[in-house]
Protein backbone atom coordinates (compact mmCIF):
# COMPACT_ATOMS: atom_id res chain seq x y z
CA UNK A 1 0.00 0.00 0.00
CA UNK A 2 1.90 3.13 -1.46
CA UNK A 3 0.29 6.80 -0.24
CA UNK A 4 1.46 9.65 -1.45
CA UNK A 5 1.74 12.44 0.33
CA UNK A 6 -1.63 13.79 1.97
CA UNK A 7 -3.84 10.98 0.40
CA UNK A 8 -5.28 8.70 2.89
CA UNK A 9 -7.09 6.05 0.63
CA UNK A 10 -4.37 3.78 -1.51
CA UNK A 11 -4.06 4.11 -5.21
CA UNK A 12 -6.89 1.74 -6.14
CA UNK A 13 -9.49 2.11 -3.45
CA UNK A 14 -12.92 3.21 -4.73
CA UNK A 15 -13.44 6.28 -2.95
CA UNK A 16 -10.13 7.83 -4.66
CA UNK A 17 -11.45 8.93 -7.82
CA UNK A 18 -12.43 12.57 -8.77
CA UNK A 19 -15.59 14.05 -7.46
CA UNK A 20 -15.26 17.35 -7.91
CA UNK A 21 -17.85 17.64 -10.80
CA UNK A 22 -20.36 15.16 -8.90
CA UNK A 23 -19.92 17.60 -6.02
CA UNK A 24 -20.62 20.63 -8.05
CA UNK A 25 -23.49 18.88 -9.99
CA UNK A 26 -24.59 18.39 -6.14
CA UNK A 27 -24.76 22.14 -5.15
CA UNK A 28 -26.13 23.18 -8.34
CA UNK A 29 -28.94 20.64 -8.13
CA UNK A 30 -29.55 21.51 -4.38
CA UNK A 31 -29.29 25.33 -5.66
CA UNK A 32 -31.69 24.83 -8.73
CA UNK A 33 -34.50 23.13 -6.28
CA UNK A 34 -34.13 26.08 -3.68
CA UNK A 35 -34.74 27.90 -6.72
CA UNK A 36 -38.01 26.15 -7.52
CA UNK A 37 -39.18 26.16 -4.46
CA UNK A 38 -39.11 29.11 -3.87
CA UNK A 39 -40.68 30.34 -7.80
CA UNK A 40 -43.24 27.05 -7.19
CA UNK A 41 -44.43 27.40 -3.56
CA UNK A 42 -44.70 23.72 -3.50
CA UNK A 43 -43.29 21.41 -0.48
CA UNK A 44 -44.36 18.27 -2.53
CA UNK A 45 -42.49 19.22 -5.59
CA UNK A 46 -39.47 20.27 -3.85
CA UNK A 47 -39.32 17.08 -2.08
CA UNK A 48 -39.81 15.17 -5.32
CA UNK A 49 -36.73 17.20 -6.92
CA UNK A 50 -34.29 16.94 -3.84
CA UNK A 51 -34.98 12.68 -3.65
CA UNK A 52 -34.55 12.47 -7.88
CA UNK A 53 -31.47 14.47 -7.64
CA UNK A 54 -30.00 12.63 -4.45
CA UNK A 55 -31.02 9.09 -5.89
CA UNK A 56 -29.39 9.81 -9.17
CA UNK A 57 -26.41 10.80 -7.06
CA UNK A 58 -26.54 7.85 -5.37
CA UNK A 59 -26.39 5.63 -8.44
CA UNK A 60 -23.78 7.47 -9.97
CA UNK A 61 -21.46 7.20 -6.57
CA UNK A 62 -22.92 5.07 -4.20
CA UNK A 63 -20.14 5.41 -1.89
CA UNK A 64 -21.21 7.18 1.42
CA UNK A 65 -24.50 8.34 0.17
CA UNK A 66 -24.99 10.59 3.09
CA UNK A 67 -22.64 13.12 1.21
CA UNK A 68 -25.40 13.75 -1.27
CA UNK A 69 -28.28 14.35 1.36
CA UNK A 70 -25.66 16.73 3.11
CA UNK A 71 -24.96 19.00 0.09
CA UNK A 72 -28.25 19.08 -1.68
CA UNK A 73 -30.03 19.59 1.57
CA UNK A 74 -27.94 22.24 2.90
CA UNK A 75 -28.17 24.08 -0.47
CA UNK A 76 -31.68 24.21 -0.34
CA UNK A 77 -32.00 26.51 2.88
CA UNK A 78 -29.17 28.61 1.19
CA UNK A 79 -30.84 29.03 -2.37
CA UNK A 80 -33.94 30.23 0.02
CA UNK A 81 -31.98 32.28 2.10
CA UNK A 82 -29.92 33.91 -0.83
CA UNK A 83 -33.72 34.29 -2.83
CA UNK A 84 -34.92 36.75 0.56
CA UNK A 85 -31.47 38.84 0.01
CA UNK A 86 -30.81 39.16 -3.49
CA UNK A 87 -34.59 38.87 -5.41
CA UNK A 88 -37.47 40.30 -5.51
CA UNK A 89 -39.11 37.18 -3.90
CA UNK A 90 -40.03 37.23 -0.51
CA UNK A 91 -40.53 33.83 0.93
CA UNK A 92 -42.52 33.66 4.26
CA UNK A 93 -40.58 32.72 7.14
CA UNK A 94 -42.24 29.32 7.46
CA UNK A 95 -41.12 28.90 3.72
CA UNK A 96 -37.60 29.18 5.05
CA UNK A 97 -38.15 26.76 7.66
CA UNK A 98 -39.98 23.97 5.39
CA UNK A 99 -37.14 24.35 3.21
CA UNK A 100 -34.99 21.94 6.26
CA UNK A 101 -37.63 19.24 5.79
CA UNK A 102 -35.49 19.01 2.19
CA UNK A 103 -33.38 16.47 4.29
CA UNK A 104 -36.00 13.51 4.90
CA UNK A 105 -37.04 12.87 0.85
CA UNK A 106 -33.26 13.37 0.26
CA UNK A 107 -32.18 10.48 2.58
CA UNK A 108 -34.53 8.08 0.80
CA UNK A 109 -33.25 8.53 -2.17
CA UNK A 110 -29.55 9.02 -1.58
CA UNK A 111 -30.03 5.45 -0.08
CA UNK A 112 -32.62 3.97 -2.12
CA UNK A 113 -30.04 5.31 -5.29
CA UNK A 114 -27.35 3.08 -3.62
CA UNK A 115 -29.41 0.05 -2.98
CA UNK A 116 -30.45 -0.10 -6.68
CA UNK A 117 -27.03 0.18 -7.96
CA UNK A 118 -25.88 -2.43 -6.02
CA UNK A 119 -28.83 -4.53 -7.01
CA UNK A 120 -28.52 -4.08 -10.45
CA UNK A 121 -24.64 -4.77 -9.86
CA UNK A 122 -25.63 -8.19 -8.20
CA UNK A 123 -28.00 -9.45 -11.01
CA UNK A 124 -25.90 -8.73 -13.63
CA UNK A 125 -23.11 -10.17 -11.60
CA UNK A 126 -24.68 -13.01 -11.17
CA UNK A 127 -24.30 -13.78 -7.60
Amino acid sequence: MTTVWGEVLPEGAPGNKNDTLIYVLAAAAGLFTGWVDLRVHDLLFTALLVSSFCMLLGVLRPERPWRWVAIIGVCVPVAVVLGYFVLTERPERAQIWESFLAFFPGIAGAYGGALMRQAVQNILSGK
